[in-house]
């Protein structure tokens, strides 16, 4: 896959498979927009890496959840570059609880960012590219929006079953010109499910049947998938990449 002089933006993207996409798509030749809300160390230090490949990359602190901070980045992004190609809704939080223990302001803020913050991404992003009539949409929900559940992450299962009803109507709002589709991954290697209990953790293991989490690199592949023109008649979808776990 060739994404030469394609402007490319990974929201969430200095830590986890925010960076590896970013770092993906840096490497098949696009100019990238890393963009963080907290991890500025983190969010230069990727930046660095992927202006060694040669490629244009700018770095933007903004929260996703906030109109004022989104307007603000995608004015930025094209007063740069003069267009924007492709929009991977990465950035996402999760705050997870016991039910009793669960807090209103938890819940706002996890619908904020990870369902609000992917609206407003996309509508700032998308005028431009119905303007060129070409973009691609990607959005990271997961399996938890499908058929995972845990009640001590209700709030964010309920932000990525959200996501997914959004990107269909995305797509049908944009259509024909932007493509809209979702991944849903199940387990990821992360330094945040790292914390996690080990016992914990092999039990989930147990539950996959190719026995693993997933790399952020097989995440970033099939993210880049999506955004290449081999998926240009793919639209309005949510594809799973859970190891085989929704088979059990």
């Amino acid at each position: 896959m060739n994404f030469l002089n394609k402007v490319v933006l990974v929201t969430g993207s200095s830590r986890g498979i925010g960076r590896s996409i970013a770092v993906k798509f840096a490497k098949e030749g696009a100019n990238v927009i890393v963009n963080y809300k907290n991890s500025e160390k983190e969010a230069e230090v990727i930046t660095e890496i992927i202006s060694s490949y040669g490629n244009e990359c700018i770095c933007i602190k903004a929260d996703v959840s906030s109109e004022k901070d989104v307007k603000k980045m995608i004015e930025e992004i094209m007063k740069k570059f003069g267009h924007l190609d492709i929009v991977v809704n990465n950035a996402g939080i999760a705050i997870d609880s016991d039910f009793e223990e669960k807090k209103i302001k938890d819940f706002q803020d996890t619908l904020n960012t990870n369902l609000i913050g992917v609206f407003l991404v996309s509508k700032y992003a998308a005028k431009y590219m119905m303007e060129k009539q070409y973009g691609k949409i990607i959005n990271v929900s997961s399996t938890n929006g499908i058929d995972t559940t845990y009640p001590y992450s209700l709030d964010y299962d309920a932000s990525k079953a959200g996501l997914i009803n959004l990107t269909r109507n995305l797509a049908i709002e944009f259509s024909p010109y932007i493509n809209v589709n979702a991944i849903a991954p199940s387990w990821i290697e992360t330094e945040m499910n790292s914390e996690l209990p080990k016992k914990y953790l092999q039990e989930e293991k147990e539950k996959i049947l190719l026995k693993r989490f997933a790399e952020p690199e097989e995440i970033a592949d099939l993210v880049l998938f999506l955004a290449s023109d081999k998926a240009r008649y793919i639209d309005g979808e949510v594809i799973r990449i859970d190891g085989g776990i929704g088979l059990r």
